[in-house]
């Protein structure tokens, strides 16, 4: 096939200011993902895009069998992500990974919640906090996320809070420096578990499990996985939180937590490959806090890992998710 990895060119300043995200690493990672098409046999063109030159390249996609989507904002914003998915289903371009529908959905982090947990499954209680927090409605300590954005922007030792003081302190920093909502949740203490998912021949597959190491970490601080413990590899965050393949885990538990994973992305619609992260409390229910599509196909990202250990090499991952959508009409 002749392939186009669509990716945002919006990096540097503009989304270092609005996010203080890792910027170096989207080309990168545009780059990794077009050499592991490549090496699957596949005619492969990388193709940039910032926002405003959106009918320039949609033009030129339009000359492709498929796109490679990686694509994760547009003009700084990452709640844009679903322009080009929406514009690609307008033509009718075959793409990867979620539809616009879907990334709508996850983006919008608390309505997935609240969707999820309508449709049953495991979600911590809590509510969005957007410039004033009800008196009550979740059980301290509580954790605070930002509700439209990835990579763990946002997210330091603060961010656990036990006082509803530390809650309204922390919830009005971060609306005011992100301008946009927070949610506060209960939270899950115990083992954080990531469940990465590869659909293959339209059936989900639940690559091996891996989970968060926090035996290292710095006593006292917080067992999360702060915006430092992804992005700064000398600071103590990254130390603390090695992901490692999951061991001694009650089988009975394992089956529950990939079950859940895979309702998870079929609620939400996903398609082609997704990560679902989970808390295990004490009695051993496991917690869904995180669902991300389209999530970080890096070489070294948690997903490509959790593919090597199920068999995959990178070109042959590339080419299974570049298949899935060459079998979508135009």
């Amino acid at each position: 096939m002749r392939i186009a990895v669509l990716y945002n060119t919006d990096y540097d300043e503009e989304l270092k200011d609005a996010s203080g995200a890792d910027v170096s690493a989207v080309e990168a990672s545009a780059h990794a993902v077009s050499s592991g098409i490549k090496d699957a046999g596949h005619d492969v063109s990388l193709v940039g895009v910032h926002g405003d030159d959106y009918a320039e390249v949609l033009e030129k996609l339009k000359t492709f069998d498929a796109v490679f989507n990686v694509c994760e904002s547009l003009r700084g914003d990452a709640r844009n992500e679903i322009v080009f998915p929406a514009l690609m289903d307008l033509f009718g371009i075959p793409y990867t990974g979620a539809s616009s529908f879907a990334l709508d959905l996850c983006l919008h982090k608390d309505r997935c919640k609240a969707f999820l947990r309508g449709q049953g499954l495991n979600v911590p209680d809590g509510f969005t906090f957007d410039g004033e927090a009800p008196a009550g409605g979740v059980e301290l300590p509580a954790f605070l996320k930002l509700a439209h954005e990835d990579a763990s922007v946002g997210i330091d030792e603060r961010n656990v809070v036990n006082t509803w003081e530390e809650l309204e302190t922390r919830a009005t920093q971060l609306h005011q420096k992100y301008k946009q909502a927070v949610i506060v949740e209960s939270f899950i203490q115990g083992r954080e578990i990531n469940a990465t998912l590869l659909q293959v021949n339209g059936r989900w597959q639940v690559l091996p499990l891996h989970e968060i190491d926090f035996a290292d970490m710095t006593e006292g601080r917080p067992h999360i996985v702060s915006y430092l413990a992804k992005w700064d590899e000398a600071h103590e965050d990254y130390i603390g939180t090695k992901p490692v393949p999951v061991k001694a885990l009650d089988q009975e538990i394992e089956e529950r937590l990939m079950k859940s994973a895979i309702a998870a992305a079929e609620l939400c619609g996903l398609r082609d490959y997704c990560r679902v992260d989970f808390r295990i409390d004490q009695e051993g229910v496991p917690w869904i806090i995180d669902v991300n599509p389209n999530c970080d196909i890096s070489p070294d990202a948690g997903f490509v890992r959790s593919a090597k250990v199920g068999g995959y090499s990178y070109s042959s991952l590339m080419d299974c998710i570049a298949n899935s959508a060459k079998g979508r009409s135009r």
